[in-house]
């Protein structure tokens, strides 16, 4: 009777630790999909601190292609064929109305605004020097182009805004050209003409 009882115990305890150690198996895999899951989420974070955000744009609708050259003080160039360089990027290269209208599961949704912006995520001391290049005319008539250069820490500030006229394909202006100190101070605002074209097209060989 004794050893009937001691197998029916010692069966129970078989059962008891079997079913600790699926419980225990469980909650390990629970703590590594967590730790994961928090691994995803921080490794998915994206510094977007920008100094400086610069923005292009030309009538909503229009089919012509404007590009923006910017160069930094150390010389590298951002644009549509070299959208990073150095602390500079090229947020949106816009290309008139083409691929403006996207299907989307049937409906045809449109974005008739063009603008390209370019970003400056960090100051460097030296000259800065923005560029309009009309990639693609499809008018005679001079084509209106505004600038707009906003300086964004510690507070947003209105650096520029100004209206070019860009007249057909090939022409390049310079909307800008501005100096940061060793304060971060932004100074000097001119429009001295520079060419970045044929440096950017170098470049890019």
């Amino acid at each position: 009777m004794k050893n009937k009882i001691f197998q029916k115990f010692e069966e129970q305890d078989v059962f008891t630790d079997l079913l600790f150690n699926a419980l225990l198996g469980f909650a390990f895999m629970f703590a590594i999909a967590f730790m994961l899951i928090n691994s995803s989420d921080e490794s998915g974070n994206i510094d977007t601190k920008a100094e400086i955000l610069i923005s292009v744009q030309w009538p909503d609708e229009h089919p012509d292609d404007v590009d923006a050259v910017v160069e930094d003080p150390q010389g590298g160039l951002v644009w549509y064929h070299n959208r990073d360089s150095g602390l500079m990027h090229l947020d949106r290269d816009d290309r008139g109305n083409l691929a403006d209208n996207i299907n989307v599961s049937g409906e045809v949704i449109s974005n008739p605004i063009n603008q390209e912006t370019v970003t400056v995520r960090g100051l460097q001391s030296g000259e800065y020097v923005i560029n309009l290049l009309h990639y693609k005319s499809n008018f005679k008539d001079p084509l209106p182009v505004t600038v707009k250069v906003e300086k964004l820490n510690p507070t947003v500030e209105l650096i520029y805004y100004g209206e070019h006229y860009l007249n057909g394909v090939g022409d390049e202006k310079t909307a800008l050209r501005f100096l940061v100190d060793g304060e971060k101070n932004i100074k000097s605002l001119n429009q001295m003409p520079k060419r970045l074209l044929t440096k950017a097209l170098n470049s890019s060989k």
